[in-house]
């Protein structure tokens, strides 16, 4: 009896060793110094590398997330692997876009070889058609989309994502703290501006941690936050012609310290005189003299009706 106790405990050991083998690793920074070691890897200024090695905060980007076994995620890139590991534990399936093609073969026959629903694409990922993806991998169903952003490509990425309708159910991003700041608060504050109003038509935002720079590898200059962006089923505004809503938007923030008459009135490629916009700015019950920073979403969606009607009775 007690030798087959021993033997059935030497297997659950073995069991264990074997589960954890394939479970997430990365987020402890001695695996990552061995793996760049490893592999004398060299950080990319142009990429903006810079590696998450808090295992508190990768549970934190997954539990925000909410991935079931049922879901199919994009993730915007991956390094060497750290988060793509803890996503494919949870996933039915993630595709990972890398544009550092050295750490290509890092990730597919070293970090990433133990989980076979992981596939990983070396390009840039404002070339990738996501749409398509989303088409061949989930049917055209809404996908979830998680990333360590570099801070010098976030506002391209996010707003690509949103204004060529990607279906997308939520974002799930870690960027610069002071970006994530700005995607969130309202009208007269130092941080409102275009970003605001872009990502608060699209989406439901709300920071989920602050995360200090010595979670990561190599450690970066400033802070950062992890912050979700749950995408509209319809936007919280009607506005009948969207693009015209967001050329307002940039020509009133473009010049902060004028006011919107004199900020859209300078937009040449608005058209708008002056006259029309202090008339509809009147009709919304708004002076003059009022600057774009003090506009709601709402507001800005009026401002937009208001001048496309103008324009066809004109």
């Amino acid at each position: 009896m007690d030798l087959r106790f021993s033997m059935r405990k030497i297997l659950r050991s073995k069991e264990r060793e074997e589960i954890n083998m394939t479970r997430p690793y990365l987020g402890n920074p001695k695996y990552t110094i061995e793996v760049l070691q490893k592999y004398n890897f060299a950080f990319q200024k142009r990429f903006g590398q810079n590696f998450l090695i808090d295992t508190h905060v990768l549970e934190k980007i997954i539990e925000a997330s909410q991935i079931t076994r049922d879901d199919f995620v994009l993730e915007i890139g991956p390094g060497i692997g750290t988060m793509t590991q803890y996503l494919a534990e949870a996933a039915r399936e993630v595709v990972a876009v890398e544009i550092d093609k050295t750490l290509i073969p890092i990730l597919e026959n070293d970090t990433l070889k133990d989980w076979d629903n992981v596939t990983v694409i070396n390009e840039d990922i404002l070339k990738v058609d996501i749409a398509a993806l989303a088409q061949e991998k989930n049917g055209g169903k809404p996908i979830k989309v998680v990333a360590n952003l570099p801070y010098y490509i976030t506002t391209p990425i996010i707003m690509g994502l949103f204004e060529n309708h990607v279906p997308i159910s939520s974002i799930t991003i870690m960027v610069q703290k002071e970006v994530a700041d700005r995607m969130q608060v309202g009208p007269g504050t130092k941080d409102y501006g275009a970003l605001s109003l872009a990502v608060q038509y699209y989406a439901r935002p709300q920071i989920i941690a602050n995360v200090p720079p010595n979670c990561f590898m190599p450690r970066p200059k400033v802070g950062s936050a992890v912050i979700q962006l749950v995408r509209y089923e319809e936007p919280p505004v009607q506005v009948d012609n969207e693009k015209l809503m967001f050329r307002l938007i940039r020509a009133s923030f473009n010049q902060r310290r004028k006011t919107l008459v004199n900020g859209l009135g300078n937009a040449p490629e608005l058209h708008i005189p002056k006259e029309m916009t202090t008339e509809v700015l009147e009709e919304m019950g708004l002076s003059a003299s009022v600057r774009g920073e003090a506009l709601t979403l709402a507001q800005f969606a009026e401002l937009s009706n208001r001048i496309l009607e103008k324009r066809k009775n004109a």
